[in-house]
This record gives structure tokens, sequence and C-alpha cells, in this order.
């Protein structure tokens, strides 16, 4: 058992360190209620009858409802202003006769253990109140609400039975109850025979719950010959949030493909310039400056010669025309190659021209798409 509360037993100068636990469980069959069709479990919601929304626990408060029809809200702010007692000490009031107890007013039973070292004084509250034979009225707090309690003994134990307060007791209040009815002495003592006849001394364990051995039997039969089912996936708690993230991490994965497939362009460099297919003069990408001489023994870019001066070819006659700029960019055309002897052979289509050599660099790490 799993105690529920600890505290002291005080009364005159004498306490008793105790730990509380459950003396009572039910055992009653648990059924959940499901639709019949499919076997899905039936969902209760908060909605407000006001505005028809699901309302979450955070937005309910408690309101009271008075005779007069009007309605006293009281939010978590007024309930945390009410007295709370805390304590953990039992406090006996005094001690009454077993018989003057109305066993109408006992509640919930708990059983009281003593600690190691208040074993001594709890053997002798229990011989006393056995001895007496008779209970000990106490005030306890359970649960941050105080409450009335008796203790008693149960065998080597000693018993903390809580209470009803008195006004929680309903009086009998039935109008047939007044009725005058005359017995005759011949029905008494019938009566009476008839009570002796089935006196016998109380032992509970000969009783049994026929309703629950019959509702157990009923399960098991089903459960063999066809009766069971598998659970429907909708009624596993936490099925819908695996379902989204199964959805997620596939469309990932196709993402993922995608982009392998389809590569972007690098950022932080610039594009290669390639030449179109149709026309060998023109380049894809951004407009490129004048031409520039190169010394493919240095690897380094020279400046870039004016657009009035270009620079004649070795071995030509004739001089080329400059390179168009990115605002005087033009059509592809053709030039003439000059032959050594300084003729002009055939007109033959310009070469794509190639971009300088650009400085050695450390190799860059291919990212992936």
């Amino acid at each position: 058992m799993r105690a529920i509360w600890n505290g002291v037993v005080s009364f005159g100068l004498v306490s008793v360190a105790v730990r509380l636990y459950a003396a009572t469980f039910s055992h009653n069959i648990a059924f959940h209620q499901v639709h019949e069709a499919d076997g899905g479990r039936i969902r209760y919601r908060r909605v407000c009858e006001v505005c028809g929304n699901e309302i979450d626990y955070a937005d309910i408060a408690k309101g009271y409802e008075t005779e007069d029809g009007e309605l006293v809200i009281l939010d978590a702010d007024d309930m945390a202003a009410l007295p709370i007692s805390t304590s953990r000490e039992i406090e006996v009031i005094e001690f009454v006769p077993s018989e003057q107890v109305d066993p109408l007013l006992m509640d919930r039973s708990y059983y009281l253990e003593p600690d190691v070292k208040a074993v001594k004084p709890y053997a002798l509250l229990r011989e006393a109140l056995r001895t007496a034979d008779q209970m000990a009225v106490v005030k306890v707090a359970l649960r941050q609400r105080q409450t009335l309690a008796l203790l008693r003994v149960r065998d080597k134990a000693i018993v903390l039975q809580t209470m009803l307060w008195p006004d929680e007791v309903r009086e009998p209040d039935f109008d047939t109850l007044n009725t005058d009815v005359e017995l005759r002495p011949q029905e008494l003592q019938m009566a009476s025979m008839l009570v002796s006849s089935m006196a016998a001394d109380f032992d509970p364990s000969q009783f049994d719950d026929e309703y629950r051995k019959a509702v157990e039997e009923l399960i098991e039969f089903k459960r063999q010959h066809g009766g069971a089912h598998p659970l429907p996936a909708t009624a596993e708690a936490g099925a819908e949030p695996i379902s989204d993230l199964l959805t997620a991490l596939r469309r990932s994965v196709e993402e993922a493909r995608a982009e392998r497939e389809v590569p972007k362009p690098r950022t932080g460099r610039k594009p290669v310039d390639e030449p179109d297919e149709g026309n060998p003069t023109k380049t894809r990408g951004r407009p490129k400056p004048p031409t520039t001489d190169k010394n493919p023994t240095a690897g380094t870019r020279k400046p870039t010669p004016s657009p009035g001066k270009p620079k004649p070819a070795p071995g030509s006659n004739s001089t080329s025309k400059p390179a168009a700029t990115a605002s005087t960019r033009k059509p592809a055309s053709t030039a003439k190659v000059s032959s050594p002897t300084g003729q002009a052979d055939q007109k033959q289509p310009e070469q794509p021209k190639q971009e300088p050599a650009k400085k050695a660099s450390a190799p860059r790490t291919k990212r992936r798409a």
C-alpha cells in the first residue's frame, strides 16, 4: 500500500507519528462507452452552452447558482484566498462510548501505521481504546480540508474513520411513518421466533459479489467465442500525432529528393559564363567586361586596356574591334581572320571568349543540395 498522508496523533502530552493508508478500494469492472457499429470510444468535450466553443481547463471557473436564479462566479484567485488547513496533526477532542456513534455518520476508513520510533505509544493508545470500549473524536485536515473523524480499533490497527457533518445527514421525513399501526402480541411473537431462527455470527467472507462474478464470466465467454475485436486505430491514444509525424517525414524525404534532382545555383560565387549553343559568340550569364590579356604562366589578370586602344593580335596586320560592353551589347557577328600575308581568306565566326584564369585558392567543399 502507498501512504497518502503522514502526521502525528496528539492526545494530551503524547504524540504518535503515523502514516495514513486507504483501508478500502473498489473492484468494480470498468466499462468504456463505445460506438456499437465500429467500437470507437465516445468522448466528452467541455462545450460552453452559450457560445458553443470548446473550453480549456484554464478558462473554467466555479459558479454557484442561488435560489433567486443568480450566478456567482469564483475564479482561481477567489479560491486561493480561502483559509486552507495545512496542519499535519490529528487532534483528539474527546473520547465517547462506541454505542453512541451513529454508523450513518461514518464515511471513509483509513489505516494508521505507526512510525518505527512510535510503536510503543501507538500500542498504548490502541489498548486504551479497546479496554474502555470507546472511540476518540478527532479533527484532521485531509486534502486541505478539515473534517471530523473517529479513531477506533480493528484487530491490531487503529482506524481513522472520517465522518459526515451532522447537517449532511438527512432526516427520514416520510408521511407513512406517522401512520398508527396496531400490532397484535401473536404477530410480535412469530416475528421474534423468525429472527431467532435466522440468528448467526457475522462473517463477511461468506458473501460474494454475484453480479461482478457473472459479468466476468460473460466477458470471458465472449472473448473465447469470437466476441473480442482489436481496438480501432482511432481509439488508441497518441495515434493521430504519430500519423502526422510520419506524414511530415515523408514530405521531407520527397522535398530532399527534389532538391537533389534540380540543383540550385551556389550562393556567394559568380555564375560561370557558358557559350550559347545557337550562337557561339553569345554567352550565358552576366555581361562580360572587355577582353583582357592574360599571362598563362602567371595566372594573374592584367589591367583591362581602354576601349579606344585595342591591342593587336600577334602576327596580324589588322586590328580587332573592342568587345561590346554590357550597355552596348550587339547581336552575334562574324569577324575577318587575316592570314600572315595580310589578306583576308574567309569569314569565320568568332570563337567564344575564355574567362581569365583566377588565382589558385583552396578547394571548396561541395555543399549538399
